[in-house]
């Protein structure tokens, strides 16, 4: 198998990352780290305690990496299904799949989240809200 060079690699440095405010999920901070037609990548902050309604991804796979702090990820009929995450930990939201995101911990949760696929990013869903 022929191997090529791919094209010229990417760096983002830090002091280049943009917070960037969206109107899909309020109350967390996003920086767009890099931006493609198949995909993003993005780092999020979530305040302690903090806790955010349910949403899907459309046709975007969603993958995320807990850094410090912790996720919980509330899923599936009636939000029955729940995930407790914490640093290192890696989970996959497959597209179109409802979920609600939350930080249990006494720490702001930092994440990098990456996302393959085309259509809007998050689409929020009515349902009940967090307690």
């Amino acid at each position: 198998m022929e191997r090529h060079l791919c094209e010229e690699v990417q760096v983002v440095r830090a002091d280049h990352v943009n917070e960037v405010t969206t109107t899909q999920t309020r109350g967390f901070v996003r920086r767009e780290l890099m931006a493609q037609p198949w995909g993003r990548a993005r780092s999020e902050s979530y305040a302690t305690g903090e806790c955010f309604g349910l949403d899907h991804h459309g046709d975007y796979d969603t993958s995320i990496y807990v850094v410090s702090g912790a996720l919980r990820m509330e899923f599936g009929p009636g939000g029955r299904g729940v995930i407790d995450a914490v640093p290192g930990d890696f989970l996959h939201v497959p597209k179109g799949a409802i979920h609600r995101e939350g930080n249990p911990s006494a720490e702001a949760a930092d994440l990098i989240v990456t996302r393959a696929g085309t259509g809007p990013p998050v689409i929020n869903v009515d349902g009940p809200e967090p307690d």
